[in-house]
């Protein structure tokens, strides 16, 4: 069950938001077992609904991957909200919501952000390829509509043996930060930047922040090598992403497009 005693402070959230609060409910609570989880649950009020949490017990990633975190050590958020698009056109969600993660960073002063295909956030510059963080969409269909849920899930303040538990490195905001703002100022822009882009997607799909997302592609002409569902390998470079938000491949057969798969190598091609 969820616990009310967050150290976020609801009211520094909303106030954050200007005059997007209006659209957007706002709770935080200490604990949860996952903020996404919570939300697919939840009832429809008929405002889209944030839910901001300082530990989740059961976080996950992407295919059931788990979240690690600590109490007061991460960003940890859902957004619901319902969608005008169906659900054939909610190809390319999770990469439009890198897009407004990185943009409510950079605005907030934080730069050297990079995307890695499908929902990763990583560090660019000096501690490129560093892990720090990522996003996960689920949906629902309800009453004939969309319901979309973007949980994104940030270091926000170093955790000692992080980078030992992924087995990869990781880097936090504090890292990349010369002054860390408040957790609730970088909850506010997330949740105001995820709004925009999901009007932007509502409006026009994937394709009207498909040349942002590629302008920030961690792999962008790489060589690189993907893991299929199935256990199969595809190799090739990368030609950028396809309007619904599919990675395309240069390969020695031809361009390849890939709905879902996992990079696990890249290089200079």
């Amino acid at each position: 069950m969820p616990n009310a005693d967050s150290l976020l402070d609801a009211p520094t959230i909303t106030s954050a938001l200007g005059a997007l609060g209006g659209r957007l409910e706002v709770q935080t609570i200490a604990s949860c077992s996952s903020t996404n989880t919570v939300l697919l649950e939840s009832a429809d009020t008929g405002l889209a609904r944030l839910l901001v949490t300082d530990h989740q017990s059961a976080g996950r990633g992407r295919r059931g991957r788990r979240w690690h975190d600590a109490p007061g050590v991460a960003i940890l958020l859902s957004l619901r909200r319902r969608m005008r698009r169906s659900a054939r056109e909610i190809g390319g969600l999770s990469l439009a919501a890198g897009v407004a993660v990185a943009r409510a960073l950079r605005s907030a002063g934080i730069g050297g952000i990079a995307l890695k295909w499908p929902n990763d956030l990583l560090a660019a510059g000096r501690h490129a390829g560093a892990k720090l963080g990522g996003i996960l969409v689920e949906t629902r269909i309800e009453a004939g509509s969309v319901i979309a849920v973007i949980g994104a899930g940030l270091n926000y303040r170093s955790m000692p043996g992080l980078s030992s538990r992924l087995r990869r490195p990781t880097v936090s905001l504090e890292d990349l930060a010369q002054a860390l703002p408040a957790r609730e100022l970088l909850v506010g822009r997330i949740a105001t930047e995820l709004m925009a882009v999901l009007d932007a997607f509502d409006a026009q799909g994937f394709a009207a922040l498909r040349s942002e997302w590629e302008s920030m592609h961690a792999h962008s002409g790489q060589r690189l090598r993907l893991r299929l569902a199935d256990g199969r390998v595809v190799a090739g470079v990368d030609a950028g992403v396809a309007d619904d938000g599919a990675m395309r491949l240069r390969t020695r057969a031809g361009f390849r497009t890939l709905h879902s798969a996992r990079v696990i190598s890249a290089r200079p091609a």
